[in-house]
């Protein structure tokens, strides 16, 4: 771990996926920055707090010895270790509910996988836009399909719940199987 680089170049990658989490260090690594890797919530809240990164990579799903982590529950942790970092969440699973409640925590971006590293770079960099400029114009969205609106919806209880599955199946009424069938689908995009 090389702590002579300036924080903006130092990256800390938190992602429980070897394969993934070894690519996007390469990456970064190779446009030039100081990178170190995390598996788990342990290791990455003692490496950020000793190491202050400028940038921290986390992964929305971090698996655990009980079952799923969530990144979230990361987020505010992080933010009180390292206060000057930004964090970008990625997930391959965005969901709106989870990318809100990211933001309030204190994440900086959020970013569905797989991810380009020149697009993950420039989350880092973006800064958000003056209260007192000229909104961005954008075109209307299209409406969200009745499956997107149902992943949304269940995304969303399921952060209620703090990730507890039959609790999320039980506030929706729901056999726990078939919410745990719905989940391990991939969302629909619209």
């Amino acid at each position: 771990m090389n702590t002579e680089a300036t924080p903006q170049r130092r990256f800390l990658v938190i992602d429980d996926d070897p394969v993934f989490n070894s690519v996007l260090c390469r990456a970064l690594t190779r446009r030039g920055y100081i990178v170190n890797a995390a598996h788990d919530a342990d290791t990455a809240l003692a490496a950020a707090e000793a190491w202050q990164p400028g940038g921290i990579v986390l992964d929305l799903n971090l698996s655990g010895a009980g079952g799923t982590l969530t990144g979230l529950a990361l987020v505010a942790p992080l933010k009180r270790a390292c206060p000057d970092s930004r964090i970008v969440v990625l997930t391959g699973y965005a969901s709106i509910a989870t990318a809100v409640e990211a933001i309030k925590l204190g994440a900086t971006q959020y970013l569905s996988k797989p991810v380009e590293v020149d697009v993950l770079l420039a989350a880092f960099e973006a800064d958000m836009q003056p209260p007192d400029s000229a909104p961005v114009t954008m075109k209307p969205a299209a409406p969200l399909s009745v499956e997107r609106m149902e992943w949304e919806h269940i995304q969303r209880v399921l952060l209620e719940h703090q990730g507890n599955v039959s609790a999320t199946a039980r506030a929706l009424q729901m056999h726990r199987r078939t919410l745990q069938r719905k989940l391990a689908k991939r969302p629909v995009k619209t």
